[in-house]
């Protein structure tokens, strides 16, 4: 098979390095790519938000099957885009479409879904800036502290956990008056739960599924979880407190009954679902829904999976995973993100990196760097993961960081606490 992959970072560096280890692959690009992806197949240069690029590059590069890496081109409907061309029928696309992607481009559908299903999630209210009165209200009977999220998408950065009344409802006239763009036009108000995190990560075809490894990952920038919030400074697979009491749990009340709420509605979904988790008194709740693998946990969900990933892609297209075997390694994996001086607010790019032929043990997964004049610089916030194995996680995560201080560049920063609550 010909694949191409969407997106460029640490998340498609994964899964170019998992899907280029398949005898079924015969080619592989990745569009645009970065420096990792391109040890792994070919970079194209294009901006895969243009639909119509992608369209020439498919056929041009006669690709079958094309893997949508990043969630922005799947809520603006790329697999509809492509599903509808009958010059590429034959061409089986991985990733929801618009209507099924809605579960993470849209906050109040997600919770509306949630609701109708009876699948077990904060209680909430949504408000739009007609409503702005309503919304003070509503949070006026709140017991803080309280979660305010912009309905659509905002970089990760439309979540805000507020511990008074009177700066919730503050909080809420700012993001309906557009503090997030769009994205915050309407926002969710939801009782606020406390409790350990985890991600639970689904492939299906809409009818069956599988699930892939466990996760949990650290979003905040500084060490013991404060500060901002970030795309993502590491995670670790499997979780020990999710057992197989709470993943009975999990599958019974939540994962069975969202495939479920897929046919109801008609999705056509094939592809990966994120279920992000909250474990509140040995019960999970859900916080939220990607349309696509989590980053950086695609860097320890993936490396976990011992079976071929591309039969297992390929069975998607007619509704054949339940019949499909996936082996799993019994290792602990753990990822540490290395980023750059600033993030996640302002940080410069272009920053000389060296050391990484220094690394051993680990893999490396680049998230944003690029080749310029035959060296390796920086080209994003987050810039590299590096995942190690081990017998359980801390040695694992110990693995990292001794590779962590090999590699240096100008305002490199990264957590040394990654699995410190467990």
């Amino acid at each position: 098979m010909r694949i191409l992959i969407l997106g460029s970072g640490g998340r498609e560096h994964a899964i170019a390095w998992k899907i280029a280890q398949s005898p079924q692959c015969e080619a592989l690009f990745i569009a645009p790519g970065n420096a990792g992806t391109a040890n792994h197949g070919t970079n194209m240069a294009i901006d895969y938000n243009d639909f119509t690029a992608v369209k020439s590059l498919i056929i041009a590069s006669s690709i079958d099957m094309v893997i949508v890496g990043p969630e922005g081109p799947l809520v603006d409907g790329i697999i509809d885009f492509l599903k509808e061309d009958p010059e590429l029928s034959h061409v089986h696309l991985i990733g929801p479409d618009k209507e099924g992607a809605k579960l993470e481009g849209s906050k109040a559908f997600a919770k509306e879904f949630m609701a109708e299903l009876n699948i077990p999630t904060a209680a909430y209210k949504s408000f739009n800036k007609s409503q702005l009165e309503e919304g003070h209200a509503y949070i006026a009977q709140c017991i803080p502290p309280i979660v305010l999220k912009a309905d659509g998408l905002a970089a990760g950065k439309g979540v805000l956990i507020i511990d008074n009344i009177p700066e919730a409802q503050t909080a809420l006239s700012n993001m309906l008056e557009g503090q997030f763009g769009e994205a915050s036009a309407e926002v969710v108000i939801e009782e606020f739960l406390d409790g350990l995190e985890f991600s639970v990560f689904v492939l299906t075809d809409g009818v069956g599924y599988k699930i892939l490894p466990v996760a949990k990952d650290y979003k905040r920038i500084g060490e013991g979880d404060t500060g901002l919030n970030t795309g993502g400074m590491g995670a670790i697979s499997p979780v020990s407190f999710v057992d197989n009491t709470m993943m009975q749990k999990v599958i019974e009340r939540i994962i069975e009954p969202t495939i479920d709420g897929l046919a109801k509605r008609n999705m056509d979904y094939k592809g990966f679902i994120f279920i992000g988790l909250i474990e509140v008194h040995g019960e999970p709740y859900v916080i939220e829904y990607n349309c696509r693998l989590g980053d950086p946990e695609t860097e320890v969900v993936l490396p976990r999976i011992k079976s071929d990933l591309l039969p297992l892609l390929a069975s998607l297209k007619d509704q054949q995973i339940a019949k499909q075997n996936i082996e799993l390694s019994k290792k602990a994996a753990a990822t540490v993100m290395l980023v750059s001086g600033g993030y996640p607010e302002s940080y410069e790019k272009g920053k000389i990196m060296i050391g990484l032929e220094e690394v051993q043990d680990s893999l490396l997964f680049h998230a944003g760097t690029r080749n310029e004049n035959e060296e390796l610089v920086t080209n994003g916030g987050r810039v590299l993961a590096i995942t190690s194995f081990g017998e359980e996680f801390k040695s694992a995560v110990k693995q990292s960081m001794e590779n962590a201080e090999k590699i240096q560049f100008d305002g490199k920063y990264f957590r040394t606490d990654i699995g410190f609550d467990l």
